[in-house]
């Protein structure tokens, strides 16, 4: 078994010259054997979180330890984590046998014991037939098996992984995320894994820790990212695509409550009540609201929906993909277009968002719709809400009103 690593950042901060905050203040504890995620727009501080766990990066405030051990000053070597890079960054001039075997030289492991260790890794990876050759000759993942392979090899406490598969085609790096997580189930080593890719980090984490400016927003399992995101940032980063977002405003109606956005109105079933109890605080006034696209379809398929549960709009582009239509529409709904939602929108190029000037009074959303779906561009559309789904923000914090323990509540 490989050897124990439970990882704890405690209050960690990194200031680069000039007064860049990389790290504000993070605190995270990684528990033995767990596949954690690291994710987040480029230049949130999840590549210097990284480097700084291998000791590559010195911080400036707080502690890290890993297995009760403070290794906060300690050089990289005596860390004993393996770093995984995208670039792989094997030897050239070396065979795939010595370039695997180089860490375990370097310390001065005995030949045979290199040697039975080298070969059982290359079999584990599928790469027992191309130790001869060199890097070279090898194709994009054969490389990263070796880079792989070479942390592997030194039977390390930890891996960490920064964005490993970013410089493989998108087919190679479904089938790699699968080896990589099977991998790591059959080591049982503690791994910590960056990536700007949020399917990646959701169909490979235990746990999804999700960056912002080098702060910490929320660490959860992926289902609870998605189903409880702790603020808008979160909301609008998790899910592809992204959550739909409008202002709102709560209101009484009819013995329950609505949604008001522009000209649409949403009526709240009794679960979406119970589910959400702070949400009743919130009437009269202006709200987010967000709906996620798999929670909108085409009204025609959507029998179950009753009518007072949908928007209108008009389609603006239809994307047939087999299974499922991606279907924009714009509705007479005003944007919500907060700090966190614009940075998302520049981050990912939504042009959606970027778009939308201030004042604005129509939002265009996005729905999957069923396959049997005759919406057409240009034509009015009647969209049906699953508002047991529905998601709310604080329009001032940011935060979601879930119920009074998360009002005004960081996650931790």
């Amino acid at each position: 078994p490989p050897p124990m690593a439970q990882i704890e950042l405690e209050n960690v901060g990194k200031v680069f010259p000039g007064d860049v905050v990389a790290l504000d203040d993070v605190s995270l504890r990684i528990e033995d054997g767990e596949f954690i995620a690291l994710v987040g727009p480029s230049g949130c501080g999840k590549s210097t979180l990284l480097r700084s766990l291998a000791g590559l990066e010195e911080v400036t405030s707080g502690t890290i330890s890993i297995d009760g051990r403070d290794v906060t000053d300690v050089a990289p070597r005596q860390r004993d984590v393996a770093m995984v890079f995208q670039s792989y960054a094997l030897y050239p001039h070396m065979t795939v046998r010595q370039n695997l075997g180089y860490g375990l030289k370097v310390r001065r492991t005995p030949k045979t014991e290199t040697r039975t260790r080298v070969e059982e890794v290359a079999r584990m990876l599928g790469l027992f037939e191309l130790l001869e050759r060199k890097p070279g000759q090898l194709s994009g993942g054969q490389r990263q098996r070796v880079a792989m392979g070479r942390a592997i090899v030194r039977d390390p406490a930890a891996f960490l992984m920064d964005e490993p598969l970013s410089n493989l085609d998108a087919k190679l790096r479904v089938q790699m995320r699968a080896e990589i997580s099977q991998l790591q189930s059959d080591l049982g080593t503690t791994t910590i894994y960056v990536t700007h890719d949020q399917t990646e980090a959701m169909t490979m984490g235990d746990r999804v820790a999700v960056m912002r400016k080098g702060e910490l927003q929320q660490v959860a399992a992926p289902q609870e990212l998605y189903d409880h995101p702790v603020n808008l940032f979160v909301a609008g980063f998790i899910g592809s695509p992204a959550m739909n977002l409008v202002e709102a405003t709560l209101e009484r109606a009819d013995g329950g409550f609505v949604v008001e956005a522009g000209g649409q109105r949403i009526a709240l079933g009794d679960e979406t009540m119970s589910a959400r109890p702070a949400i009743k605080a919130y009437q009269g006034r202006k709200i987010v609201l967000g709906i996620r696209p798999e929670d909108l379809e085409d009204a025609e398929l959507a029998t179950d929906i009753p009518a007072d549960r949908r928007l209108r709009g008009t389609v603006e582009l239809r994307e047939a993909l087999g299974a499922e239509i991606m279907v924009h529409f714009k509705v007479d709904a005003p944007p919500a277009l907060t700090e966190d939602v614009r940075e998302l929108a520049q981050d990912v190029g939504d042009e959606r968002a970027v778009q939308q000037e201030e004042g604005a009074r129509e939002t265009t959303m996005v729905g999957r719709f069923g396959a049997r779906s005759k919406v057409r561009e240009g034509d009015p559309a009647e969209v049906a809400v699953d508002s047991r789904v529905l998601h709310f923000f604080d329009l001032d914090t940011g935060l979601g009103i879930y119920d009074e323990s998360t009002k005004g509540e960081e996650a931790r």
